[in-house]
């Protein structure tokens, strides 16, 4: 338990190549769309949220829309209380300090990558953490990298970079695909959102989506825990 933190920031070396270039991707579009430097940095330490990044750096503007890019964030990000619940065993044992340090930290690969560490073995919040920073330093400087390269490729689209977002997203998930007990909540999930987004302005589909999927696996497995 003690190399934890080593073995979290190892672990999640792989799927960095992959948050590398959607950073890169990041990155173009904050220099693109007018975002400072130092602007964008300070984006990476205190939100360190890929999606919600870019859905403000797509929203920004000589006059921003402070409450709309908050309230556009807030929805987006809304699926870390259903990230930090399924963490509740790992944080069982830490403090409230160490809760919100190493959840700062948590981004959807690390966690996806500690839940399929925690089935296998007894680990702490450590080897979450040591992911976080993991990837903490692989976004920056790729975002960074991106942010100078942003001047010369004026259409990421091109050398399809903006597919990058959706490729990570799509691994994680099959990865975490166990077999058929997970295959309906996981189609309830996905109508309810392209329903949800069909009919409702802005990101609450995503919320709509993972809830249904949250609630309907509980009642279908509801016996086997009884």
């Amino acid at each position: 338990m003690k190399n934890d933190f080593k073995n979290g920031f190892v672990a999640n070396i792989p799927i960095g190549f992959s948050v590398a270039a959607y950073g890169s991707v990041c990155g173009m579009m904050s220099s693109q769309a007018g975002v400072e430097f130092y602007e964008m940095m300070l984006m990476n330490v205190f939100i360190f949220a890929g999606s919600s990044q870019m859905i403000i750096i797509e929203m920004w503007s000589d006059s921003l829309n402070v409450l709309g890019i908050i309230l556009a964030a807030l929805m987006i990000n809304l699926r870390y209380f259903l990230i930090g619940a399924s963490l509740s065993t790992l944080f069982q044992n830490s403090s409230k300090k160490e809760k919100l340090a190493y959840m700062h930290l948590c981004a959807d690969e690390n966690w996806a990558v500690t839940i399929a560490k925690a089935k296998k073995q007894d680990i702490t919040p450590l080897f979450l953490f040591g992911g976080g920073v993991c990837l903490l330093l692989i976004w920056s400087a790729s975002t960074s990298a991106g942010f100078v390269l942003g001047e010369f490729i004026s259409d990421p689209s091109k050398y399809a970079l903006d597919f990058a977002f959706v490729a990570i997203f799509t691994a994680l998930t099959f990865n975490m695909y166990h077999g058929k007990n997970n295959l309906i909540p996981w189609v309830i999930a996905a109508l309810v959102a392209i329903v949800a987004e069909y009919f409702i302005a802005g990101k609450f589909y995503i919320v709509f989506g993972a809830l249904a999927g949250s609630f309907s696996a509980v009642y279908l497995h509801k016996d086997e825990d009884e």
